[in-house]
């Protein structure tokens, strides 16, 4: 409860995450999309079925090319990469079912919901984001947060990588020592506590 009227009654924020010490000024949101491609079972010998393979590479190719009609000015193009697929049974089976996963970096260009939509008529496969909640963020350049990092003397940049301050109904800044850089590893210890990194 406390935790909560703390957030409620707050007018901005200092978010410690690895910075360099340098003040993230906005960063993107994320959506998770599972997609699904639905093809036909076959012998692959007999060319036979619908390859769900196939649908799912074609699909694949075409985020990996797609361009959005409006980018954000500050937090620039929203950001697409396939990070996992998964298909087939056996050697000589043409695969009915493809699942691969999506990573979107959506900005303030769209809302989460719009970008889901827009990628779903784009492609054949069914897409299915598991949330929406997590928004791009950014702070105003006249911003009184802004003023007091200038005047610090840090630099200000839009950090790629997201965190809790997505979640903030307020104007936040995202700054604290150590560096982002390091691509997400999962540790014993997260393993086990089942975090991952955003």
């Amino acid at each position: 409860m406390g935790s909560e009227r703390c957030i409620r009654d707050s007018d901005m924020a200092l978010v410690g995450e690895p910075t360099g010490m340098q003040a993230a000024a906005g960063e993107r949101g994320l959506v998770v999309l599972d997609c699904t491609a639905r093809g036909r079972s076959g012998h692959a010998a007999r060319n036979e079925g619908i390859n769900a393979l196939y649908i799912a590479l074609d699909d694949i190719a075409r985020l990996r090319t797609f361009r959005f009609e409006r980018e954000s000015a500050l937090l620039g193009p929203v950001g697409i990469a396939v990070t996992q697929i998964e298909a087939g049974t056996q050697h000589n089976v043409v695969p009915d079912v493809c699942r691969f996963v999506a990573d979107i970096r959506t900005t303030d260009a769209y809302t989460n919901e719009e970008t889901v939509e827009i990628l779903r008529r784009a492609i054949r496969s069914e897409a299915v984001p598991r949330s929406t909640r997590i928004r791009a963020a950014a702070v105003a350049d006249d911003h009184p947060l802004m003023r007091a990092a200038r005047a610090a003397g840090r630099r200000t940049f839009v950090s790629p990588t997201t965190s809790d301050r997505t979640l903030m109904p307020f104007p936040a800044l995202k700054m604290g020592p150590g560096e982002s850089e390091r691509p997400p590893r999962p540790s014993s210890r997260s393993a086990r506590r089942g975090w991952s990194a955003r």
